[in-house]
């Protein structure tokens, strides 16, 4: 089968996989991903079978997701048995399906933070995967990310802000804790895993405080000078946007 029929194969499946998430990890999520992931693949120079991982991987970055996933599920398992599933099929070749498996389940931010015990996470990726995780963290900074991250507060029935819980430190942050907060294992069961329905106080978190403990910080883990590049424009802009959110919130604005 031509990589371009695997590609159309792999949309329908993704689509549909996804069709109940909310709006922060659904369809659209995927196809932006994906743009930025082709974009930053031709500025790195990689090769026909290297982009063709790198589409692969971009468009099942998010099956078997964890932070839909019921508790204690393994969900890197669960993808790499869903990809091991879905390309042979197909006739993707083991090495490209291997490497698809990487990507799916190294690419994640809390793939990189230190466990509670201090254990230091593996950073080594290849540049397929870099591509990819570039193009995801791109995508949840700008003016498209702060849309993503109250969209996933609300679905949470998360408050904006909370004067009195303060973000903790980014550098502070632990795998534990960043999975503990941002899980939707507890969605209503008649809203499906990442439907629409609300988990009223989940983690306690208000959504501002996402951005301080994660999203402030990906501009500096990119790891394509594409994706710095990229990411500078974005980043400023969510830095304008908190400085006036913060000025509306006192009324000085």
């Amino acid at each position: 089968m031509s990589h371009k029929n695997v590609i159309q194969q792999i949309e329908q499946h993704v689509k549909n996989a996804l069709e109940g998430n909310d709006a922060s990890h659904d369809w659209a999520h995927i196809a932006r991903v994906r743009a930025l992931a082709l974009r930053i693949a031709q500025d790195e120079q990689l090769s026909e079978a290297q982009v063709f991982a790198v589409e692969l991987g971009a468009l099942l970055h998010d099956v078997s997701d964890w932070k839909y996933a019921e508790p204690g599920a393994d969900t890197h398992a669960l993808a790499c048995a869903e990809v091991q599933a879905l390309l042979p099929p197909l006739g993707v070749d083991q090495p490209t399906i291997d490497r698809v498996c990487e990507i799916i389940t190294r690419i994640g931010f809390k793939d990189e933070l230190p466990s509670a015990s201090g254990a230091a996470p593996a950073v080594a990726l290849s540049l397929e995967a870099r591509v990819v995780q570039d193009a995801d963290r791109l995508d949840a900074i700008g003016a498209i990310g702060i849309a993503r991250c109250f969209t996933f507060g609300g679905r949470f029935g998360r408050p904006l802000y909370d004067p009195e819980q303060p973000p903790r430190p980014a550098e502070a942050l632990t795998r534990e804790a960043y999975m503990q907060q941002h899980s939707a294992a507890e969605a209503p069961a008649n809203e499906g895993g990442g439907g629409g329905g609300t988990v009223k106080g989940k983690g306690g978190a208000a959504t501002l405080n996402h951005f301080h403990e994660k999203l402030l910080t990906l501009k500096g883990r990119m790891k394509t000078a594409s994706g710095r590049a990229l990411a500078e424009g974005r980043h400023a802009f969510m830095e304008a946007y908190l400085e006036q959110f913060g000025r509306e919130i006192a009324g000085d604005a």
